[in-house]
């Protein structure tokens, strides 16, 4: 009788065991579903969900506001990383990703929130030139197009990636950003 209850409580543990790695499954699906669910409909939303959603959450990629050409080249980057995407499924995503997150006309680049702030500018612009435009050509940056957090996330991040900007370089290369390339 001892015998049965110890294999009783090892198939009950065994049990627990993989209903709890299970319980997550489903939150994890519904998590990754709503994410994709925002997307625009059209005919490369299903690709963008089957390729691109199941590594990068949604707003990642509505975010990027990129060109034809700026998305063909992030793909090209993801596939030599990686990504297993067909041309046929190419030919579908970028012009899908170019229509609904593109690059939007900018109201104007001068108005900077009424403040003047020349010196910070011109150390931002400084900056931009040596520690960005290193490594990234313009029009990915200029295309971009991130609020105040989202600059300093992304400069952040970059520093992290061992861009040369100082923490006293980072607030003026920020603020010269967002007077550039303010979000939409």
């Amino acid at each position: 009788m001892k015998v049965t209850r110890v294999t009783r409580v090892t198939k009950v543990t065994r049990v627990t065991r993989v209903t709890r790695g299970w319980f997550w499954v489903p939150m994890v699906l519904v998590a990754q579903m709503a994410g994709a669910q925002q997307l625009p409909a059209g005919s490369g939303a299903e690709v963008l969900k089957a390729r691109c959603v199941s590594c990068h959450e949604s707003d990642i990629i509505t975010s990027q506001k990129l060109s034809l050409t700026g998305w063909t080249n992030s793909i090209n980057k993801m596939v030599r990383w990686g990504s297993q995407i067909t041309p046929e499924e190419r030919e579908i995503l970028q012009p899908y990703l170019a229509m609904h997150f593109g690059p939007r006309p900018a109201a104007s680049h001068a108005a900077n929130g009424g403040v003047s702030a020349a010196a910070s500018t011109d150390a931002g612009a400084a900056t931009y030139k040596r520690a960005c435009q290193t490594c990234h050509d313009a029009d990915i940056i200029e295309q971009q197009r991130l609020s105040k957090t989202g600059w300093t996330r992304s400069v952040e991040k970059m520093m992290r990636w061992g861009a040369q900007v100082t923490d006293a370089d980072k607030e003026a290369l920020v603020d010269y950003l967002v007077s550039r390339f303010p979000a939409r």
